[in-house]
């Protein structure tokens, strides 16, 4: 626990200006390289960018703004929160990822996932009734790939490969796959010994915790060595708790209502908001202590050595944006360290 990994994940949210309104795509993805500069000057160690198609979350190539980033930092560690790798090209993806870690000089990671936001199916002429077959031929293929040998490969989705050397060759660099809730997800990054992320979004996260030993119990069944568990959860962090809801909840509540129209979400109440800020909920809501003690606890809990707060949500302005990674950086992850360094603290109560 005294090595676990911090790091902090977006979706490049369109943020608000001044005077409430929405920013253009071109500021917001600039904004997002400014916010990356910023997580490394803090000790932050790991940035991600999740991929979407969408009018208010604008960043459908995450690896190019990655590569801008890497050119202007030195240590943080760059790669994908998530790929959808069921709408993409395995190949693709990797030479992309291989010339990320590159450019950065070893720095690249890339977390692999089905696609819990689905606008880049139909945008790229894929079917959702081949939702699991996608996921699952491409992901073996994408663990051919990291092999960096000469590919020989054939299924239903793309092409065959045949004795085909992929390049660039540049080294290995870590691959996670991102896990939402499916058992069957859990036990496939651990054949093909990839490392687990859990994506908590909503509810209490111990719930989580069987998945956590599942992945431990698949590799060792596989052959496999012990390999991370990561979580990604949402949050917010400003100088007090009060103030961190009170900024966080008008944007939370308004993206999680549109969303839910189509994913069905519940629509959240002031009531639903303020229990998945407390202890028991997925959101990391707060002063720097309150989310570094329920960083701390969970971590615990889940068995896990990794935690990416995925900050801001639509319209959250950017300078908010810039204080959170700010506090987080210097505040947050010291305090969860000292945590972590002690046995009987950063224990959540048991729920009721």
């Amino acid at each position: 626990m005294t090595t676990a990994q911090f790091g902090l994940d977006t979706f490049g949210d369109v943020t608000e200006d001044a005077n409430g309104k929405p920013v253009s795509h071109a500021e917001a993805i600039r904004n997002v390289v400014e916010q990356a500069v910023l997580a490394e000057q803090v000790g932050v160690q790991f940035f991600g960018i999740g991929e979407h198609h969408t009018d208010d979350m604008p960043m459908p190539a995450a690896d190019i703004v990655l590569a801008t980033i890497a050119g202007r930092t030195e240590d943080i560690r760059l790669g994908s929160a998530v790929t959808v790798l069921s709408s993409d090209d395995p190949v693709r993806v990797y030479q992309r990822f291989a010339t990320l870690n590159a450019v950065s000089n070893g720095r690249a990671e890339v977390t692999l996932g089905r696609g819990s936001s689905i606008e880049s199916f139909p945008l790229f002429g894929y079917d959702l009734a081949d939702y699991e077959e996608l996921f699952e031929e491409k992901t073996n293929l994408f663990a051919e790939l990291m092999k960096g040998e000469p590919v020989t490969w054939h299924g239903k989705t793309r092409p065959a490969l045949d004795n085909q050397d992929v390049v660039p060759h540049t080294g290995d660099f870590p691959v996670w796959v991102g896990v939402g809730g499916s058992p069957q997800s859990v036990v496939r990054a651990a054949h093909y010994g990839f490392s687990l992320m859990l994506a908590i979004i909503g509810g209490h996260p111990k719930r989580f915790a069987p998945y956590s030993q599942l992945f431990q119990q698949a590799l060792k069944q596989f052959g496999r060595d012990p390999l991370p568990v990561g979580v990604h959860s949402p949050g917010h962090v400003a100088a007090t708790d009060e103030q961190a809801q009170r900024e966080f909840w008008p944007y939370y509540r308004d993206v999680i209502t549109r969303v839910g129209r189509t994913r069905g979400f519940a629509t959240p109440t002031e009531a639903s908001y303020a229990h998945e800020v407390g202890p028991h909920g997925a959101l990391y809501v707060g002063s720097p202590e309150t989310v570094a003690q329920k960083i701390a606890a969970n971590l615990r809990v889940l068995q896990a050595t990794r935690f990416d707060l995925k900050y801001g949500i639509g319209g959250l302005p950017h300078e908010s944006l810039m204080t959170t990674i700010e506090l987080y950086g210097n505040a947050v992850i010291p305090r969860v360290r000292e945590l972590l360094a002690t046995p009987a603290a950063g224990m959540l109560p048991a729920s009721k």
